[in-house]
């Protein structure tokens, strides 16, 4: 932790020093206060203030940058918190930051998912640690009306996409009733056992063995017998779909990020284009398109553009019904466009 001050010696406020990084400094206090197990604990506290109206039981508490405390996530499951501290100045507060979670959550366990690479960009190490507690193999939570089991230490990001949470319910209310959907890229099925609950038939795709196999066990753990959790590739999936003529009243489109850098953006692009392009070719009638993108790299007018140029070599007019984003617990800060990721797009087919 150091103070900062401007050329001129004027102190501008307490920063996070990481000597390795390519951000050397965040800022965490613009007063001269101390930042001890008190500011800790009041800064946590605040931010679950914040979450009190959230109808889950899992939900991000701390979104780094979102809530002015950068670099640090801390997610619920239920009884339990997922942490992961991503930088070389965060990490010399760990002791603070779990003290701090301890008395604010009063979690059966903390795990410290420190396995993101970014960490290795700080000259930290990546690892997966149980800090205190114990963790279940899977956890069950609850989203407004639909259970799902986890898998922490193991799972996709924290153990699951909670940003996508709010999106996953607009669809599914306006899911024809006893329609056909598809879930693309559907990882453990949390849009499909939404649409689920709407649709006649579900096809949930992924081409992750294991996170099919626990998609079919939380259609059970829902008594759902209508989603069929296929394995296969997305792409040649919805190409094999276009040749049989098969039609769908809701398609789901959330892949993972395409873009993982700069240099990944026209291939990303490409990649966009076409999985959307043949999504939309597959709508009936009045069908939902739910589109979207988690790559940072690609920004809003850049993937609309991308939405638009699929829309026209669909051969489908298609029309905008909401803008999507990020959820209350994903802020995302106006003048902080990195504390932004998520975007996406509801479409009907006309």
């Amino acid at each position: 932790m150091v103070r900062v001050v401007n050329p001129r010696d004027k102190f501008i406020g307490q920063a996070l020093y990481s000597p390795a990084s390519e951000i050397r400094l965040r800022l965490l206090e613009p007063t001269e206060r101390p930042i001890d197990a008190a500011w800790w604990r009041e800064r946590i506290a605040s931010c679950l203030d914040r979450r009190k109206r959230i109808d889950a039981t899992a939900f991000r508490v701390v979104h780094g940058e979102g809530d002015a405390l950068p670099s640090l996530i801390v997610d619920r499951y239920d009884r339990w918190v997922v942490a992961q501290i991503l930088s070389a100045g965060l990490e010399t507060q760990r002791e603070l930051i779990l003290a701090a979670i301890l008395e604010v959550l009063q979690p059966e366990g903390i795990l410290l998912r420190n396995d993101a690479s970014v960490r290795r960009r700080e000259g930290l190490e990546e690892e997966v640690e149980v800090a205190t507690g114990e963790i279940p193999a899977q956890i069950e939570i609850r989203e407004g009306s639909v259970r799902y089991l986890v898998e922490l230490q193991a799972g996709q990001k924290t153990g699951a996409f909670l940003d996508q949470r709010e999106n996953r319910l607009v669809v599914a209310s306006l899911t024809k009733p006893g329609g056909r959907a598809l879930d693309c890229f559907s990882y453990h099925g949390s849009f499909a056992l939404h649409l689920g609950h709407r649709a006649a038939t579900v096809i949930a795709l992924d081409t992750s063995k294991t996170a099919l196999a626990r998609g079919a066990a939380n259609a059970a753990l829902n008594g759902l017998t209508n989603i069929e959790f296929r394995e296969g590739d997305a792409f040649e999936a919805l190409r094999q779909f276009e040749r049989s003529r098969e039609r769908f009243d809701t398609v789901v489109v959330d892949p993972p990020a395409f873009a993982k850098s700069r240099s990944d953006l026209e291939p990303a692009l490409r990649g966009y284009h076409e999985i959307n392009v043949r999504a939309m070719r597959l709508l009936a009638p009045g069908g939902l398109l739910l589109t979207a993108s988690c790559s940072f790299h690609i920004r809003r007018p850049e993937f609309y553009t991308v939405i638009a140029r699929a829309a026209a070599d669909s051969g489908r007019r298609l029309s905008i019904l909401s803008h999507l984003g990020q959820p209350a617990d994903h802020p995302e800060v106006v003048t902080i466009p990195e504390s932004g990721y998520l975007k996406g797009l509801l479409l009907r087919a006309d």
